[in-house]
């Protein structure tokens, strides 16, 4: 299990499967800010995929496309 103090949300972009950017959040809505934030700046860019997951759980919180 990830320690308590680490940040728990973590948003992902991919280019065509390869790791391009990512972020940490401890706070959920600050972490759907961001998730929102990134599409409008970064999901036009072609092969672009986003993510965000809960590190804790290990589920996927939201995806776009």
């Amino acid at each position: 299990m990830p320690h308590p103090d680490l940040p728990r949300y973590h948003l992902t972009l991919t280019l065509d499967g390869r790791p391009a950017a990512h972020g940490w959040w401890k706070d959920r809505a600050t972490a759907d800010r961001k998730y929102r934030a990134w599409i409008g700046e970064r999901g036009s860019i072609p092969g672009a995929r986003i993510t965000l997951v809960d590190e804790t759980t290990g589920a996927e919180l939201s995806s776009w496309p």
